[in-house]
């Protein structure tokens, strides 16, 4: 039975937050995933694709529907639910629809925020992750290859990718909104010093001038790192209390699986500040799993925006860059009709090396049966032979490779390899 490139997944599209939480894998977490899809499931390639919008896993599987079942199963555990209940929001593709998927994937196209850059960099480490582990053979390693030029390609060619195309800027963005003058005199809390917290940290610095701005991260060092590049304060997690005292902001962001802001750290700034029209507070939780205990949203003078609040703002933001989307997608197309025709390449190699192989054994057969008979040619004059030989095999078998390439996948591909192979005992 042929193989099959498969994903199956659930997206922010889809899925409630509280489900889609709880499949999240962080990148430290990765390497285990892949081995437990391994044993797991029947796949001979897996790579893991997880974004704070969806939770893929991109498979090569030798049997198509045990292999979906199983990663339906695998996906149902992580979550701790029901396989039926997780089927209501499961994405399944494959074959071609994967390629086309994880295309606009890496162009920014399915994302909140249409064009962002920070999922081109997440496809590429996720691959990079399955090829450290072994995970990726040479199906995957072409799929997402081509994914990550797909991705720079469309933003190098379309304006898809100007103005607002971060989730940091966004979550700014919606912050800004809940005060009169910005985020000019504001006192911002930036609660993780990873990828997305330095996106914000430079955000912050490059386009809002808040009046200060304060890295808080489990290692004091690294916040302190961000903080002095745009002149702000550091703390460690231990000070997050201290540190959340005046403030007006907190975006959050880290790579925890618990929370890290409950009502302990926020309930007594509920208590003191007055309530108006506009909240005194705003949070931001960018992180999934969700970094903020979601009971914060019913505290009083506290406005708290999760990942799908953002996605909301950003279908705002980004009408202006729609019309980018038939380029992109056009592209897109493009580059899966290159992508098919390499495939197919890929599948006539064997055969292809196969009969250059036979014509070579048969050629170096011929030439030693009749060197003797020529005895009387010095060296120059056998090369020549030799030479002439490879050429007239070389032009014979030229014709025929080309037409095995063009009809691989195809019923006449596979026509003319059994032809190939019953013609020259392959």
């Amino acid at each position: 039975m042929a193989v099959a490139v498969v994903v199956v997944g659930l997206d922010q599209q889809r899925t409630p937050l509280g489900i889609l939480e709880r499949v999240a894998v962080s990148e430290q977490a990765l390497p285990k995933v892949l081995t437990d899809l391994r044993d797991r499931v029947p796949v001979s390639e897996v790579v893991v694709l997880s974004t704070c919008l969806r939770t893929e896993i991109y498979a090569v599987v030798d049997r198509f529907h045990e292999g979906v079942e199983r990663m339906h199963e695998y996906l149902s555990d992580m979550a701790g639910a029901s396989a039926a209940e997780v089927s209501e929001h499961l994405n399944v593709l494959f074959d071609d629809a994967v390629a086309v998927h994880l295309f606009e994937v890496a162009a920014g196209l399915c994302s909140a925020v249409v064009g962002e850059t920070e999922v081109l960099g997440q496809v590429r480490r996720a691959f990079d992750v399955a090829e450290a582990e072994r995970a990726a053979g040479p199906v995957l390693s072409s799929l997402f290859r081509r994914a990550v030029q797909v991705g720079r390609k469309v933003r190098s060619e379309t304006a898809i990718a100007r103005g607002t195309t971060s989730l940091a800027h966004v979550a700014l963005s919606l912050a800004a909104e809940h005060f009169d003058d910005g985020l000019r005199s504001r006192r911002v809390v930036v609660v993780g010093a990873g990828d997305m917290g330095e996106s914000l940290v430079s955000a912050l610095h490059s386009r809002h001038s808040p009046a200060e701005v304060v890295v808080v991260n489990r290692t004091p060092e690294r916040a302190r790192q961000l903080s002095d590049a745009v002149g702000g304060r550091a703390a460690g997690l231990g000070d997050l209390t201290a540190a959340l005292s005046d403030c007006d902001v907190v975006l959050v962001s880290t790579g925890s699986s618990l929370p890290v802001l409950d009502t302990d750290h926020l309930g007594p700034h509920g208590l003191q500040r007055a309530r108006g029209q506009r909240p005194d507070l705003v949070v931001v939780d960018l992180s999934m799993p969700r970094n903020v205990d979601p009971a914060v949203r019913g505290l009083p003078g506290i406005a708290l925006f999760d990942i799908d609040d953002l996605s909301a703002h950003a279908g705002r933001a980004v009408q202006g860059r729609r019309s980018e989307l038939a380029a992109a997608r056009a592209i897109v197309a493009h580059e899966l009709e290159r992508y098919r025709a390499d495939d197919r390449a890929r599948g006539a190699a064997p055969v292809v090396a196969a009969l250059r192989a036979r014509l070579d054994d048969l050629r170096q057969t011929e030439l030693d049966r009749h060197r003797r008979r020529l005895s009387g040619l010095d060296d120059a004059q056998w090369a020549e032979v030799e030479g002439v030989v490879a050429d007239v095999l070389a032009k014979l078998v030229h014709r025929p490779t080309v037409a095995l390439k063009e009809a691989a996948g195809t019923p006449r591909g596979e026509r003319l390899v059994e032809a190939l192979r019953a013609l020259f005992d392959l």
